[in-house]
C-alpha cells in the first residue's frame, strides 16, 4: 500500500509515486484515466465551452441597443459566478469532510487575508467589466487577438510583482505580439466604419488588470495555501459589491436593469448560459495545466482563440482583409516562441554566446569563399 498524505485543499497526494496526483473537474474524477485521456477530455470541454461562451458572449451584444450595458452584464456574470462559486464551495467542503472527519472547522475556514480579496475583487472588476465593455466599440476578434497578447503585460506584471526573469525568447515573444497587434489593430480601425479607441483603450486597461491579478493570485495561493473556490466566491462577490455601488452611484443600475427586463432572454437567459461555460471553461483549463503542464495548455487555448475568430467571421457578418490573417500569424508566432521558452530555457549570456557563434562561423565562410573565390580567379 502506498503511503498517502493529505494536501492542504483536502486532495491525496502520495508520497511514493504509486499513485497518480488527483485530478478533479468539480465533481468528476479524472485522476485514474491515463495521461491520453485526460487530455482529450480538458481539450474537449476547453474547446466547446469557450467556443460557447464566446458565441454567446458576440450575440448578446448583437442585441440592438445593448452596447451601452456592457457593464450591466458584468454585474450579472458576477452574481451567477457567485452562485457557482457557492455550490462549488459546498462541494469542495463536504468532500474534505468525508476526507478529513475531525477537521470541518479548519477546512471551511477563510486562508487569504480580506486586504488581498480587496485588491483581487478590483482587478477581477476591471479584466472582466472592461473586456465586457469593450464589445461595444470593437470587432469580437480584435478583442480575442488582444487577449491573445497577454504575454506582454504578465510578463510587466510578474516583473514588478514577483521579481521574476525572462530570457530573449520570451522578449522577442513580445514584440512579434506587439508587432501582430499594431497590424491587427490598424486594419480594424481601416475595415470597420464605428472603428473607436475606446475600446482599446479598454481591451488595453482590462489586460494590464489581468496581469495583475494573475500575479496576485499566484503569489497569494501559493503563500496561503488556499483552494480556488474560495478564491474565485470571494473575488467574484466582493466585485459583485464594488459593481453594485458604482451602478448605483452612477444611476446606470435602473437603466441596465430596465433594458434586461426587456430582453430577459438575451440579458438572463443566454447571460446565464454564457456565465456558466466561462465558469466550467476555467475548471477544464486548470485540469489541462495540472495533467499536461502550463506550455501544452497555453498551445490548446491559442488554438482555441484561433477557432473563435474563424466561427466569428462565419457565424456573424462583419468585414473582411486579408491583413486580419497576416496579423494574426505573427501573433501565433510569439505565441509559439513563448511556449518554445518554457521547454527551451535560454539566459541573455545564452543568446550572447549563441550569436557570437553564429557570427564566428559566418565570418568563418565569409573568409573561406572569398579565398576560394580568389583562387579560381
Amino acid at each position: 500500500m502506498a503511503s498517502v498524505k493529505m494536501s492542504n485543499n483536502g486532495s491525496k497526494s502520495s508520497k511514493d509515486g504509486d499513485d497518480p496526483p488527483e485530478l478533479r473537474i468539480l465533481c468528476f474524477d479524472l485522476t485514474y484515466y491515463n495521461r491520453t485521456t485526460q487530455f482529450l477530455l480538458s481539450c474537449a470541454g476547453v474547446f466547446v465551452l469557450y467556443l460557447i461562451y464566446g458565441y454567446l458572449q458576440e450575440l448578446i451584444f448583437t442585441v440592438e441597443g445593448f452596447k451601452p450595458y456592457g457593464w450591466f452584464l458584468t454585474l450579472i456574470q458576477f452574481g451567477y459566478y457567485i452562485c457557482f462559486g457557492l455550490i462549488e464551495y459546498d462541494f469542495e467542503a463536504r468532500r474534505r469532510l468525508k476526507l478529513l472527519p475531525g477537521a470541518s472547522i479548519e477546512t471551511m475556514e477563510r486562508r487569504i487575508p480580506m486586504r488581498t480579496y480587496f485588491l483581487l475583487a478590483a482587478l477581477t472588476l476591471g479584466t472582466m467589466g472592461l473586456s465586457n465593455s469593450s464589445l461595444g466599440y470593437l470587432n469580437y476578434p480584435t478583442q480575442v487577438i488582444f487577449k491573445c497578447c497577454k504575454l506582454i503585460p504578465v510578463m510587466i506584471g510578474s516583473i514588478m510583482i514577483q521579481g521574476k526573469r525572462y530570457g530573449p525568447l520570451d522578449f522577442a515573444a513580445a514584440i512579434a505580439m506587439c508587432i501582430g497587434l499594431a497590424w491587427f489593430t490598424l486594419a480594424d480601425s481601416l475595415v470597420t466604419p464605428n472603428f473607436n479607441l475606446t475600446g482599446v483603450a479598454m481591451i488595453s486597461a482590462a489586460l494590464l488588470c489581468d496581469a495583475a491579478i494573475g500575479n496576485v493570485q499566484e503569489k497569494a495561493m501559493r503563500e496561503h495555501h488556499a483552494p480556488s473556490s474560495e478564491v474565485v466566491l470571494y473575488s467574484y462577490g466582493l466585485g459583485f459589491v464594488y459593481l453594485l455601488v458604482i451602478l448605483m452611484v452612477t444611476g446606470n443600475f435602473f437603466s441596465g436593469f430596465a433594458f434586461c427586463l426587456e430582453h430577459y432572454l438575451e440579458s438572463f437567459g443566454y447571460g446565464f448560459f454564457f456565465s456558466l461555460s466561462g465558469y466550467l471553461g476555467i475548471q477544464f483549463v486548470l485540469a489541462l495545466v495540472r495533467s499536461s503542464g502550463a506550455p501544452i495548455a497555453a498551445t490548446v487555448t491559442t488554438a482555441r482563440k484561433a477557432v473563435t475568430i474563424a466561427l466569428s467571421f462565419v457565424f456573424f457578418s462583419k468585414p473582411f482583409t486579408w491583413q486580419y490573417l497576416w496579423s494574426g500569424l505573427v501573433v501565433v508566432l510569439g505565441i509559439y516562441l513563448n511556449v518554445y521558452s518554457k521547454k527551451h530555457k535560454m539566459t541573455m549570456r545564452d543568446f550572447q554566446n549563441k550569436f557570437k557563434n553564429t557570427l564566428n562561423a559566418f565570418r568563418g565562410w565569409e573568409r573561406s569563399t572569398s579565398r576560394k573565390f580568389l583562387v579560381e580567379v
